[in-house]
């Protein structure tokens, strides 16, 4: 099936990988990725089909309700992890757990929380990488240049301003598949 992967993807789509692409499955069995812009359903299949070709595998946590019936099983073959969403719940300590009962976790967020339109990101990713102990890994969904860029691993430091200024220049001038609701700064 990787060869496919890799037909859909750089035949038929016409795409590219840039960067860190092995950011890998040896050597960085633990970190916290941020998908950026998060403007469409698309972006969901591009990250597929990346995990496929590269071989690393990545997770994502969606609301419970998506891991039942009929989809319920797929969402969990591709590295879903179902949270509990309702108020109440301290949820970047709950993600942090995943973390210390996995050996093996890449986590796949999107800062911006949503495909619309955003003038800042959410913090928790960045709270989770600090409290579990993990790296930063950016990724790129850029659909006016067709790639993927890929970050060196980032460690989160005491300075937030400083760091989210930093991960922010990394996305400057992506565009997402809608490019009106593309994060910019």
């Amino acid at each position: 099936m990787r060869w496919l992967a890799k037909f859909i993807y750089f035949k038929l789509l016409g795409w590219k990988l840039v960067g860190n692409i092995s950011f890998s499955k040896e050597t960085i069995k633990q970190s916290v990725i941020i998908a950026v812009p998060h403007t469409s359903w698309h972006d969901f299949y591009i990250g597929i089909l990346i995990r496929k070709i590269s071989g690393v595998k990545t997770n994502f946590v969606g609301k419970k309700e998506l891991f039942k019936w009929p989809f319920g099983w797929y969402f969990k073959a591709v590295g879903g992890r179902p949270i509990d969403r309702t108020p109440g719940q301290n949820k970047v300590e709950a993600i942090a757990k995943l973390f210390k009962e996995n050996k093996e976790f890449r986590l796949t967020l999107a800062p911006e929380g949503t495909r619309n339109k955003v003038e800042e990101w959410k913090t928790g990713f960045y709270f989770i990488a600090k409290a579990a102990k993990v790296p930063i890994i950016m990724f790129t969904l850029d659909f006016g240049k067709k790639q993927n860029l890929v970050s060196e691993p980032f460690y989160p430091t005491d300075n937030i301003e400083a760091d989210f200024d930093y991960m922010y220049s990394f996305y400057k001038g992506v565009q997402g598949k809608i490019p009106e609701k593309s994060f910019n700064i």
